[in-house]
């Protein structure tokens, strides 16, 4: 039986397409692997509202996975410092390689869970890069982007 993971982001999406695209898959609980949780771009999707907001709109739970997030200094590579998507790519599945989260985290925590960050597609994001990651190393889970 396979694992049904889906993915996230917040941007460039109201909180009605929000909650009732995680609503409408079946998703149990939402995984925030961001970084940052509550800056001001964040909006709705600020740590302490999806608190509230995930378990009261849509009877799903919420949690932060820390050590799914990347580095502050990757991070700043990246978005600050112009460091292309090949090296960001490479540079945050070595450290997913390092932190070694397939052994560290429980695989059936994941089953109908989504990760959340903020990019409004999954193509250049690390949530897409952790979903495969997990599949490579776990085999039998299914990715769907929201």
């Amino acid at each position: 039986m396979s694992i049904q993971l889906f993915t996230i982001g917040f941007t460039k999406k109201s909180a009605e397409q929000f909650f009732t695209r995680i609503k409408n898959a079946g998703v149990k609980r939402v995984l925030d692997i961001r970084l940052k949780r509550d800056s001001q771009l964040a909006g709705f999707a600020k740590e302490r509202d999806l608190r509230f907001f995930l378990p009261t709109i849509c009877s799903i739970d919420y949690r932060i996975v820390p050590e799914l997030a990347p580095t502050d200094a990757l991070l700043t590579a990246y978005k600050k410092e112009g460091a292309k998507w090949d090296f960001y790519e490479r540079e945050f599945n070595r450290l997913l390689e390092q932190r070694r989260v397939e052994e560290k985290l429980d695989k059936s925590f994941f089953d109908f869970g989504c990760l959340l960050c903020s990019e409004s597609t999954a193509e250049q994001c690390h949530r897409r890069l952790v979903a495969e990651y997990l599949q490579r190393r776990w085999g039998d889970v299914e990715i769907k982007h929201l």
